[in-house]
């Protein structure tokens, strides 16, 4: 543990973020029809036919013997040959099917999380809608979250960000959408990974009175029915009855609605999440609101969880620890049957790597919740990889923006229903270790077709170039570019060995070296070699290396807004181990 410890230590993942005119992790703001955060981008769609493939791309794989000039379809630029069509419809991934099955423990998955799910922009003054869950169910999360509060007819209760200028929707009105996409999902889902329905689990914070309380009860009883997961699933006079077993498997939860709700620990202290410093690029209206949101919350009264609530928190009870004794000895003193350690980014990242070990071991057994830092006010996010990669099953993210983490959590649950197996070194029984066989992965680029350029540029003035991160659990995230594009106009009667920056051609090899791990990213942005500005992101993709076709494959690019563009990516994938004696 020594040497990952040495490694870890040299991250930084909380440090200042980057001059944003060179800043890859940005992306902007998502919306109701964005289809890509939880995985289910992967999904056919109706955009191939729609996607073209360049002249210049088509002599490449006639080059590469991949395609004959025959079925390249060089008389009919504009449409494609049906080789050519079954090239382009080749899924770039491939998820192995082990890491669906849903036979294990709960605790063994990680799931595809949506922290503030109501908001759709802003966490301090942006809109609540009921219609922002739909859209991040049906993009791929299998855990929302609802911040309950009384309403001013202390009847039905609401749901927004208490103590914010964001707007409330009726708790009731969310209920039903989500019931609604449970119906949807039942009626549509096939027995093929990626289509089936699986259970969402509800991260409920509650901010309500006794009464409130025995009201958010009410209501998802009625409005949930029989798809609420209200009692136990096995039968009466198992362990698990008793008190006493152990998690249920994934495949026991069929597709219920499951409910996280709070527990409170005697005497727990105030959870202080939102960090004492302000952030640096917070104008004066930020700051603050965020000030009077901190002071009204520590005056707020301590919350009591009445038992019709409690008891709809069959396998997930929601803890903050008192104290350390959770990964230090083990053992979480006056525990409820399955809590669910609920933590910010930072109280976690206080312990790590020096206790990696020993939160890997609490992980593989009970579940863990990461949410973002208080700061994270303008819907930015946590790296989730680094909390992978101690097993934290649930990494909350704020997917009112599209940038680099919700593009990994894109890439982990590809072609999934929205719940991953976790590599065995952090399930029961496993071991966290330092891994010192290495991987070399090198990376063919051929080019790109139709890459999307904003009506405000001049095609010509572009000069494309494809940078690519490897994102690793515990090693600092390494950079590779092509060359910036620039069309050749010498040869005007072989358009195709001249494209236009919009079909760029590059034809490099990038390589990387790391240790061997399941958990290891890469992210590919098409870029514009702007000189003396900024240069833009035009499109963006990420892969999980585990789940990735070798050979020639064709990607489909999203735009910064988690949109499925007419831009495909031509690449080649090698993965091989690294012979170090050689």
């Amino acid at each position: 543990m020594a040497g990952l410890a040495s490694r870890l230590a040299k991250l930084s993942p909380f440090a200042s973020s980057k001059d944003p005119a060179d800043d890859d992790d940005v992306g902007e703001s998502t919306d109701l029809s964005s289809m890509a955060g939880g995985g289910h981008t992967a999904r056919e769609t109706q955009l191939t036919h729609q996607l073209r493939v360049g002249q210049a791309l088509r002599s490449f794989l006639v080059r590469e013997n991949v395609l004959t000039e025959a079925q390249a379809g060089f008389e009919n630029p504009d449409e494609l040959s049906d080789p050519l069509r079954s090239l382009l419809d080749r899924p770039h991934v491939q998820v192995p099917p082990k890491l669906t099955d849903r036979s294990h423990p709960l605790p063994d998955y990680f799931v595809s999380s949506s922290h503030n799910t109501y908001l759709s922009a802003h966490q301090l003054y942006g809109s609540s809608t009921a219609d922002s869950y739909k859209a991040t169910l049906r993009a791929g999360a299998r855990c929302v979250e609802i911040d309950a509060w009384d309403g001013s007819d202390e009847d039905e209760p609401k749901v927004t960000h208490g103590y914010t200028l964001t707007s409330n929707i009726p708790f009731r009105s969310v209920c039903e959408t989500i019931r609604d996409v449970v119906d949807e999902e039942t009626l549509q889902q096939e027995d093929v990974p990626g289509y089936r329905a699986a259970p969402i689990l509800l991260s409920l914070e509650n901010h309500c009175g006794a009464h409130g309380q025995k009201r958010l009860a009410d209501i998802m009883k009625e409005v949930f029915g029989h798809r609420l997961l209200s009692k136990a699933v096995r039968d009466k006079g198992t362990e698990e009855q008793q008190g006493t077993g152990g998690h249920v498997t994934l495949a026991e939860l069929e597709n219920k609605i499951a409910v996280i709700v709070e527990y409170h620990f005697p005497g727990e202290p105030e959870d202080d999440d939102d960090d004492s410093d302000s952030s640096s690029d917070e104008d004066e209206e930020q700051k603050r609101a965020r000030k009077d949101y901190k002071e009204k919350k520590q005056t707020a009264p301590a919350t009591v969880i009445v038992p019709e609530l409690a008891e709809l928190g069959v396998y997930a009870q929601s803890v903050k620890p008192p104290n350390n004794a959770w990964f230090e000895v083990g053992i979480l003193q006056n525990s409820p049957h399955h809590p669910l350690i609920n933590v910010s980014e930072t109280g976690l990242a206080a312990h790590m790597p020096a206790h990696n070990s020993k939160i890997v071991d609490h992980n593989a057994e009970h579940l863990m919740r990461v949410y973002p830092k208080g700061t994270r006010i303008s819907s930015d996010n946590l790296h989730p990889v680094i909390y992978w990669g101690i097993g934290a099953q649930v990494c909350a993210l704020n997917w009112q923006t599209f940038g680099a983490s919700m593009q990994l959590n894109e890439a982990l649950f590809s072609g999934t229903d929205g719940y991953v197996l976790k590599p065995k070194s952090l399930r029961q029984g496993g071991t966290l270790a330092v891994n010192y066989r290495r991987k070399k992965l090198r990376l063919h680029v051929a080019g790109a077709s139709g890459i999307p350029i904003p009506g405000t540029r001049n095609v010509d003035d572009l000069k494309p170039y494809l940078t690519c991160t490897l994102v690793h659990p515990t090693e600092p995230e390494t950079k590779k570019k092509t060359s910036p594009y620039k069309q050749h106009k010498l040869n005007p009667f072989r358009k195709e060995e001249s494209p236009l920056p919009s079909d760029p051609l590059w034809d490099e090899v990038l390589e990387w070296e790391y240790p061997d791990n399941d958990l290891t990213f890469l992210r590919l942005l098409v870029k514009s070699d702007d000189s003396f500005a900024r240069n833009p992101i035009f499109v963006v993709s990420a892969v999980r290396l585990l789940y990735v076709q070798q050979g020639w494959v064709f990607i489909r690019m999203l735009d910064l807004k988690g949109h499925e563009t007419k831009c495909c990516l031509l690449v080649k994938f090698e993965i091989i181990d690294v012979d170090e004696h050689a």
